[in-house]
This record gives structure tokens, C-alpha cells and sequence, in this order.
């Protein structure tokens, strides 16, 4: 082969084949992507997940229900469990006063609260003092669950 021929041939090669210094960044650029939209579906399912009795926090609220509790209340964290991220939706009194173990706030007393938790059902004012399923609140309120 001539030296002519070579040097076509070769610079019909080089035009067909990428630059060493593109395809690296190609690369790059389509693994952030890919990582980007796992990172994006996660987050958005752990929402989801995390936050599904939002409406139905919000509907007790509505329908007048009250949850008393105190911080240091197993009882009440496993309430609070129940709810998952949804319970800053949940109608709450802390009758704990931090610093002082096992003292109640002054409301708490004058409502007569004295096992924890303690739900407080509309219109009649029904109390019940332990921990409720989420199925129980529902037939409890007529709140729906998701």
C-alpha cells in the first residue's frame, strides 16, 4: 500500500471513530444520569412510603380527635410509630414536662389525663387510654385509610 493510500485510509478511520478524550466524558455524563433517576425514583417511593396516612392524620384533626401523650411514654412512641413521618399531622398534646420525670402540664391535669396515650373522641368527649390501631381510629372517626 502506498504511503497515500495509508494516510486516506487512516483519516477515514479517525473521522468513523470517536476522540479518546469524548468518549470518556459520554460516559460520564450517562452514568450521572442513571444515578440521578435512581436517586430521584428512591426518594420519591421513601416519601411516598413514609407519608401515606398524611390525610388521614389530618382527617382526625378535623373530626375534633385529640391524642394525649408524654415524651417518655413507651406507649406513645409506639402510637407515634404507627403514623410513621405522618404523626406531625396528628391532633397532640405532650403532657410531658421535660426535665422532670413522670410530671404532667397543667392542662393535662385540669383534662383529668392521667394514663398516656389518651385519645379523646368528638362530640361526646369518649376517652380511651391506650394505644389504638390505625383501623380502630378509622371506625372510631370515620376517618379513611389509604
Amino acid at each position: 500500500m502506498s504511503k497515500e493510500r495509508r494516510e486516506r485510509q487512516q483519516a477515514r478511520l479517525d473521522e468513523l471513530e470517536p476522540s479518546r478524550f469524548e468518549f470518556p466524558y459520554r460516559k460520564v455524563a450517562i452514568t450521572l444520569v442513571i444515578l440521578l433517576v435512581l436517586a430521584a425514583a428512591y426518594y420519591l417511593g421513601y416519601h411516598k412510603r413514609t407519608h401515606r396516612y398524611d390525610a388521614f392524620a389530618r382527617c382526625l384533626e378535623e373530626r375534633g380527635a385529640r391524642m394525649y401523650g408524654a415524651f417518655w411514654c413507651p406507649h406513645c412512641a409506639d402510637q407515634k410509630a404507627l403514623f410513621d413521618a405522618s404523626f406531625e399531622y396528628v391532633p397532640y398534646l405532650e403532657c410531658g414536662v421535660r426535665g422532670q420525670p413522670h410530671a404532667e402540664t397543667q392542662q393535662c391535669v385540669d383534662a383529668g389525663i392521667r394514663n398516656f396515650p389518651t385519645w379523646q373522641f368528638p362530640p361526646t368527649g369518649e376517652r380511651v387510654s391506650r394505644v389504638l390501631s390505625l383501623d380502630e381510629l378509622s371506625e372510631r372517626t370515620g376517618c379513611a385509610l389509604p
